[in-house]
């Protein structure tokens, strides 16, 4: 899960990695990488879901049934269908392979240590299978990383990376969010591909339906948690619904733009690829959410390229180093906070919550 608070840039190291060096790249804290979570275990364990109960005992019947189960145990011949990358490529291939596998294990660690300090025993229900699930994914990433000579040390990663503290209400926007718009992001990709399968560089792509299938569910469940709580969507939590709402959609932004060449190598231009899938995940949204954004404001696009151009600035003066390079940075920090403020000031579209709950991966 993901959010912004400002610009920073990826990290993007020597194309010639090694263990320790991914390792390093995924503990690693920038404001664009995703994060690890702690959260208040005593107010979770209090929550109610009597009121979706129906929906509830559906949903956990799903996860029961794991229809994903040898999915991702199936042999990959990575020889056979892997181009050859160029070195700037495999770097960006790379990044994005280490940013996914460190936002999946993000997911599996909070999930799991929600289940260990809670007695709620739907609460631990759902969290051991959301946590199944991203174990899964972050293996399978891992096992991509291993066939290009690199990998992450999960359990160093899980030792070593710096947690925030999210209440549990920030837990329910930020996860629903990130879960969700994983779909959209996958799924835009798979579609993609299905109709250019010349531009499917590495198979992992072909696996990419299962699994944005897996991240559709866990949103559902976390809608089905605010549904069932809806004072989480009243009043002034609008106001952070509508923080988390810009904070993933500017953060996935400005970080996809930092991979030109990925985007280049599946055919597909980055600008156009997020507002597809912004348009994907506000569709999903308004099944929980009061409010959307109105990402097709010619000012909302200007203010997420303000915040592009800032990134990139920032990256040149890094690389620059110096006392004045510093200086500028704080500047040009202090205006993308800026930008990011307008952008959230930005009016939004009201949403009239649906009486159905729940949604299915048609996408």
């Amino acid at each position: 899960m993901n959010q912004m608070a400002a610009i920073d840039g990826n990290s993007k190291g020597n194309p010639n990695f090694t263990t320790n060096d991914t390792t390093a790249q995924a503990v690693k804290d920038t404001l664009l990488a995703p994060r690890f979570y702690r959260t208040n275990y005593a107010e979770m364990d209090r929550l109610d879901v009597e009121p979706v109960r129906a929906e509830w005992d559906k949903m956990l019947a799903e996860y029961a049934a794991d229809n994903n189960h040898d999915h991702f145990r199936g042999e990959v011949d990575y020889d056979a269908e892997m181009h050859e990358l160029s070195p700037e490529l495999r770097e960006e291939f790379i990044d994005f392979l280490v940013s996914s596998i460190t936002a999946e294990y993000s997911g599996c660690v909070l999930y799991n240590e929600i289940k260990k300090n809670v007695e709620n025993q739907d609460v631990q229900d759902l969290m051991a299978y959301m946590a199944r699930d991203e174990s899964r994914h972050a293996g399978f990433i891992n096992r991509a990383l291993k066939h290009l000579g690199v990998a992450v040390d999960l359990g160093f990663l899980k030792r070593e990376k710096d947690y925030t503290y999210f209440k549990p209400k920030y837990i329910y926007y930020a996860t629903y969010l990130s879960e969700k718009i994983g779909y959209a992001r996958y799924i835009t990709i798979f579609r993609h591909l299905e109709k250019h399968p010349e531009k499917r560089f590495h198979p992992i792509f072909r696996w990419f339906q299962e699994w944005c299938n897996d991240e559709f569910r866990h949103g559902e469940s976390l809608a089905l948690i605010m549904r069932a709580n809806p004072h989480l969507l009243r009043g002034y939590n609008k106001l952070w619904v509508r923080f988390f709402l810009l904070a993933v959609y500017s953060t996935m932004y400005v970080r996809d733009h930092t991979r030109p060449l990925l985007y280049e190598a599946l055919g597909m231009d980055p600008t156009e690829f997020d507002f597809r899938v912004f348009d994907i995940t506000t569709e999903i949204s308004k099944q929980v959410f009061p409010l959307t954004l109105d990402t097709d404001s010619p000012r909302f696009r200007a203010g997420l390229e303000r915040l592009r151009e800032i990134n990139v600035e920032i990256l040149a003066l890094k690389q620059r180093g110096g006392l004045g390079a510093r200086i500028k940075r704080l500047g040009l920090s202090a205006a993308a906070g800026l930008t990011f403020l307008k952008l959230y000031l930005h009016p939004t579209k009201p949403n009239a919550i649906p009486e159905e709950p729940r949604l299915a991966p048609v996408w």
